[in-house]
């Protein structure tokens, strides 16, 4: 699957809007997109019940992929489509797919109340050993929802693009989280928002009552360093307009915030090799379910 977008597919509401996002985010890059529809058995016992025999299991679980994919052929004209069933374990499954693929895309299901996501076992586990970028598309995401309204209001694909939104660390900034980001900018004709959020050491807490000058002393440091971290990616994307903000606040309540007005947020996550420890940094697991826009996870080391 070389130079593919790939999509898994599940036949819920949420893996079907993440293979419409697919196939926009597929004709963007002018790839061909791939839907992996991933068959997990059911125990012996079970498969041999008169109603949910193998014959039975075997014609759903091929009408899916089926189906899906000759409705977004329909629906995205010029994207060379496939589908294909695989059996096993479905992070397992999606993490092989991805070995040579471009990009993963899945689907998460919404938060009933506020907007953001559920991110289910199958879609942290994918994530915490997919070393390709993924994906989170939310059940109910429409095409309109990454677009400015038209001028009377009204949500259009239409329009341009909302901007794409990098979430980055200036101490430590990864050149394929960066780049990412750039790139989903540059392919939207879009402004990319970075966005950075700094706190104080405790040793500085008790002095901002007293000294206000010493916040703004520190936020213009902050704001200072995080133009520098940009300049380069500036000069190589001249196209891309570029928005600095550099704000006292916890990252992911920032990156939350920015993500109800952009097409797309960047984040990256670090590879740990250990099988023991948090593979998804916290940063980035607090915008994963609390996001209104698509998610990029970018991995790195």
């Amino acid at each position: 699957m070389s130079r593919t977008v790939v999509v898994g597919l599940d036949g819920s509401p949420e893996s079907r809007a993440a293979a419409e996002w697919a196939a926009r985010e597929a004709k963007l890059r002018a790839l061909p997109l791939a839907l992996v529809h991933v068959w997990e058995p059911v125990p012996v016992p079970m498969a041999q019940a008169p109603l949910i025999g193998p014959e039975t299991q075997a014609h759903w679980a091929a009408r899916v992929p089926r189906e899906v994919a000759e409705g977004l052929r329909l629906r995205h004209l010029g994207v060379d489509i496939t589908a294909e069933q695989r059996t096993g374990h479905p992070a397992d499954v999606l993490t092989d797919a991805t070995e040579d693929a471009e990009l993963l895309v899945l689907g998460s299901r919404g938060l009933s109340g506020i907007g953001g996501f559920l991110v289910g076992s199958v879609g942290l586990a994918t994530l915490a050993r997919a070393e390709r970028p993924v994906v989170l598309v939310r059940a109910g995401e429409q095409a309109a929802d990454e677009h400015e309204l038209d001028p009377s209001g009204i949500p259009s694909a239409a329009g341009p693009y909302r901007p794409v939104v990098l979430g980055i660390d200036r101490s430590g900034p990864d050149d394929a989280v960066t780049a990412f980001a750039f790139e989903a900018a540059r392919r939207r004709r879009t402004a990319l928002h970075v966005v950075y959020g700094w706190t104080l050491p405790p040793y500085y807490a008790y002095a901002l009552p007293s000294d206000p000058e010493l916040i703004r002393e520190i936020a213009g440091h902050e704001a200072a360093a995080l133009t520098e971290v940009v300049r380069p990616w500036r000069e190589k994307y001249p196209s891309v307009e570029v928005v600095e903000d550099s704000r006292f606040g916890r990252p992911a309540d920032l990156l939350t915030e920015a993500s109800r007005a952009a097409s797309l947020v960047v984040v990256g996550r670090r590879v740990r090799r250990s099988p023991f420890g948090a593979h998804i940094g916290p940063v980035t697991h607090s915008v994963l379910h609390h996001a209104t826009a698509p998610v990029a996870v970018v991995s790195h080391d």
